[in-house]
């Protein structure tokens, strides 16, 4: 080999090692944030939240909380299935060749065909066993369908960037937002595993329009145009009353997307909530790898103003175990802080779900976890709602009867083995 190439090739080689170590290391950006001083309750407290969040504020709302795929799937299915004008739907995981894929498919065939106009976008990676040949029909029908960031050359800096979205948006009006994507494993119990535990939103009113704006943000991604079918894409809502379970108080649309420097508004939602809480905090995450800022905020609201702490994640049947090695690995400074932490027993849990003095709740599709946080474009949606809350906590309670409760001095107790596994897990906890 020349010479010449052999030092191009040791440089090239040095910057691909730069570039992964960056990757799998580079460190969290640190949040530090004091309480606002403000009532939880207050329209205040939701203008500045919505302010930091670049979000608006919204009182018309209805909202219903749908538990489990069996719940969720009918609803969305029935939704699509009553379209007149448009059909938005966007998901990480998409398995076409599932039952429940399946099921997608025809309905949205059908309404294509129908003359309804029918939008998709699939993230690349996370519905990769989604092949082409199965979305046939459906684009034989009308439908357009793009995949966000496929493997190219061109996109290979922004790879690691996903869309780990849940969206269902129809007409225009009525909206779904969660955690769950489109797979069996959350539709009925498989041959591998009992039916995934999980949580969506179904939504009507004025935050629709919000969840509308997160589609239109990787649809222009993916297909290079701006969504732009004028009054059909953004309906004027119909100032209805509030029914479900939400009374029509306050909701906040949370787009969130990595900003060059690192910062998230869903990062920024989350710590707000937790610097602000007084009474309660209820997390329910299925990869819970709070980074030392989030740890922070929540040793200091348990130590220094006594709120309870609780948090739900997946025991024995997670579908991650490197990622749930690198969490339990975080247990023990906030066990010894006071904290509660429990692992459900069942199945896997995959509800994304925050309570805060159970007033404040966050449905969405945000991780406890440096992917989502500072990695994944993804949405949330913040309530100021009492009701909303406690049909949320009796979610939770129910879960918690469920879960085993994990103590310090098990957690102390913990074999050499798992130990050795944390270890190993702190490779990739920064992409987990």
């Amino acid at each position: 080999m020349h010479p010449a190439l052999f030092v191009y090739a040791i440089i090239s080689m040095v910057v691909v090692a730069m570039l992964v170590f960056l990757i799998l290391f580079e460190p969290g950006l640190e949040y530090c944030v004091k309480s606002l001083g403000l009532p939880l309750d207050g329209k205040v407290f939701a203008r500045v939240l919505g302010a930091l969040a670049d979000a608006e504020p919204h009182e018309d709302m209805r909202v219903k909380v749908l538990t489990n795929g069996d719940v969720f799937y009918a609803a969305e299915l029935d939704a699509i299935r009553n379209a007149k004008q448009t059909i938005h739907l966007e998901r990480y995981i998409f398995r076409g060749g599932d039952e429940i894929g399946r099921r997608y498919i025809e309905a949205l065939t059908e309404r294509a065909r129908a003359g309804v106009k029918v939008k998709v976008v699939l993230d690349y990676i996370g519905s990769f066993t989604t092949w082409d040949s199965l979305l046939g029909p459906l684009r034989d029908a009308g439908a357009r369908i793009k995949w966000y960031q496929p493997i190219r050359w061109y996109t290979f800096k922004r790879f690691n960037n996903r869309t780990h979205r849940d969206l269902l948006i129809v007409d225009g009006r009525i909206g779904f937002v969660g955690g769950a994507g489109v797979a069996d494993w959350w539709a009925k119990a498989t041959k591998k595993d009992p039916q995934w535990r999980d949580t969506m939103v179904q939504i009507e009113g004025k935050l629709v329009t919000g969840l509308q704006a997160t589609f239109a943000d990787n649809w222009l991604e993916s297909s290079g145009e701006i969504l732009s079918e004028g009054a059909e894409d953004f309906p004027e809502c119909d100032r209805d009353e509030p029914t479900g379970d939400s009374a029509g108080e306050v909701g906040i649309v949370v787009i969130s997307s990595p900003s060059i420097g690192r910062a998230t508004r869903a990062r920024i939602l989350f710590q707000v909530l937790l610097a602000n809480a007084t009474k309660t905090i209820d997390i329910t995450s299925p990869y819970f790898l709070p980074d030392r800022s989030a740890r922070r905020e929540m040793i200091r609201a348990v130590k220094e103003r006594g709120v309870r702490l609780r948090i739900l994640v997946p025991g024995k049947h997670a579908d991650h175990l490197l990622t749930r090695s690198a969490g339990r690995r975080r247990f023990g400074e906030l066990l010894e802080a006071g904290a509660e932490i429990h692992e459900y027993q069942p199945s896997m849990i995959h509800a994304k779900v925050l309570i805060i003095d159970e007033l404040w709740s966050v449905v969405g599709t945000t991780n406890f976890d440096n992917r989502s946080f500072g990695i994944n474009d993804e949405v949330n949606v913040a309530f100021q709602n009492v009701k909303l809350a406690q049909r949320l906590k009796e979610d939770f309670e129910r879960d918690l009867s469920q879960s085993k409760r994990i103590t310090i001095e098990m957690w102390n107790r913990r074999p050499i083995t798992e130990r050795i596994t944390e270890g190993l897990s702190r490779i990739v906890e920064r992409q987990s």
